[in-house]
């Protein structure tokens, strides 16, 4: 069993370079698993999160409805964003700088085997994150990500979330929007849910621009605790 994760930061990368990038590791990670089971040998799983920032792209989730995406391929060019239908779970939603974006890989046979604990763990990680801005962040029932002021008509969406698992490997994760350009999201119907705002860090503090680092830096501590890890 091996807790301790390697952490990445690919800076501003490209969305396709970034996502072929998780599937590699994603493959060796699933691969040396069946290996593993094949020779009974004692081979450690490597763990790994990445933090990245996209340039302005639209990803669609295997089950989502390319409907919720409000542009044609000439609007997109105008935009300067990009679009691709990806692996993992969830309808659309919308990467770009500005955004913390993170991709846990891991091995949850070395952490605990439960995707919904999962997921929780991650949602509570961007809670506590925005506590330490004296945010109120909450989960919104039958809808995924982080979400402000729940069950009232002011309900707004500050963090994505999406993922993919198999042989208990993940891949994809969390998008946080800390100094996002909100116009972005007018031209999709986020995650496919009508009639919802979404809001960002610096939008609701009120200030021009919030630290990225510094936000990396707590969320890393929440999931530091909450998975009960280190990272090297």
């Amino acid at each position: 069993m091996n807790k301790t994760i390697e952490l990445q930061d690919l800076g501003l990368k490209d969305y396709k370079q970034t996502w072929d990038y998780q599937e590699q590791l994603f493959k060796h990670i699933v691969d040396t698993k069946i290996k593993n089971r094949r020779e009974a040998a004692g081979l450690k799983t490597n763990n790994y999160f990445l933090f990245v920032e996209h340039p302005h792209v639209y990803t669609l989730g295997k089950s989502g409805d390319f409907s919720n995406l409000l542009l044609n391929e000439e609007q997109l060019t105008q935009k300067g964003a990009t679009f691709y239908k990806i692996n993992r779970g969830g309808d659309i939603t919308y990467h770009g700088p500005g955004q913390v974006v993170g991709y846990p890989i891991l091995d949850l046979e070395n952490f605990f085997t439960d995707i919904h604990k999962y997921l929780r763990f991650l949602e509570e990680m961007i809670i506590l994150t925005l506590a330490e801005y004296d945010l109120k962040a909450e989960r919104s029932p039958g809808e995924t990500g982080v979400w402000l002021d729940v069950g009232t008509p002011f309900a707004r969406k500050i963090c994505a979330m999406g993922v993919r698992a198999s042989r208990w490997v993940t891949m994809h994760g969390f998008a946080l929007n800390v100094n996002a350009n909100l116009g972005y999201f007018d031209n999709i119907i986020p995650c496919g849910i009508r009639g919802k705002a979404v809001t960002s860090l610096n939008v609701e503090l009120g200030v021009k621009e919030v630290s990225m680092e510094e936000v990396k830096e707590k969320l890393l501590k929440h999931f530091t605790t909450l998975f009960e890890t280190e990272f090297n």
